[in-house]
């Protein structure tokens, strides 16, 4: 699969090729949904608090004797049940809404979200960007790259730039984060993705397949094992021409 590349101007450059195992990978709607109520469980802060009794201000004495009134039983003024006491199950500020999920689930949502999103072929790339981009620059490169402003556009950079990330927090609905914070709800909830060219490149390493970079290790350890068993030869074949020199002139 193949992106439309522009350049900082807006002028379209070229295509690139993106990574097989991030772009082309199974959909999976209930894994995607599975990430993205962890994502904002885990950004949820607690807030809203109601005084247990405990916590309410006044006596405990017991209001009136348990038995021989002929009223319902009564225990201290704290009860929910009268004016002035606790709330009967009212939010807690101690309640917990963090979720865990296992690395190779949330990396699988997060290749069918940016599968979902190159199969409906919102994803454009972006050859470079100045380093000192302001936010007037970022407006007229969007006025000139193929994206609807207004929607929301998330620009994705191979690390952190900080000009771009405060340009485009100037403008609405425009957000810009490295590779490395990539998560489901950002992606799921663009409408334009612009990668720079270079972030594709960083992506693959980060998000590749186990057994992809098992395979990698395994072929730099291979190569560093024939270097080590040449470098062993050589020293061999040194010390054994040297021996030789060494008993030549003994028997001379």
């Amino acid at each position: 699969m193949t992106i439309d590349v522009y350049t900082a101007t807006g002028t379209k450059k070229g295509t690139a090729t993106l990574p097989k195992d991030l772009f082309e990978a199974p959909i999976n709607e209930g894994l995607m949904h599975q990430a993205v109520v962890r994502h904002q469980g885990n950004r949820r802060t607690v807030v809203a608090h109601t005084k247990g009794r405990g916590e309410i201000q006044g006596s405990t004495r017991k209001l009136f004797a348990q038995k021989g009134t002929g009223r319902a039983r009564r225990g201290s003024v704290r009860s929910p049940l009268l004016r002035g006491g606790n709330k009967a199950f009212g939010p807690l500020k101690n309640a917990n809404y963090r979720k865990d999920m296992p690395k190779k689930m949330r990396w699988a949502a997060l290749k069918s979200c940016l599968s979902m999103q190159a199969q409906n072929k919102k994803i454009i790339g972006l050859e470079n960007y100045s380093d000192n981009v302001k936010t007037k620059d970022m407006m007229k490169l969007l006025e000139k790259l193929p994206v609807d402003i207004g929607r929301k556009i998330l620009f994705v950079t191979p690390q952190h730039h900080q000009a771009l990330v405060l340009s485009a927090r100037n403008i609405p609905k425009v957000k810009a984060i490295q590779v490395s914070g990539l998560n489901v709800e950002d992606v799921l909830g663009a409408w334009h993705i612009i990668f720079v060219v270079d972030a594709l490149k960083v992506a693959e390493e980060l998000f590749s397949s186990k057994e992809k970079k098992q395979m990698k290790q395994m072929k730099q350890k291979s190569s560093g094992d024939s270097d080590t068993k040449k470098v062993a030869s050589k020293t061999k074949r040194s010390s054994v021409s040297s021996g030789s020199s060494v008993s030549s002139d003994s028997s001379k």
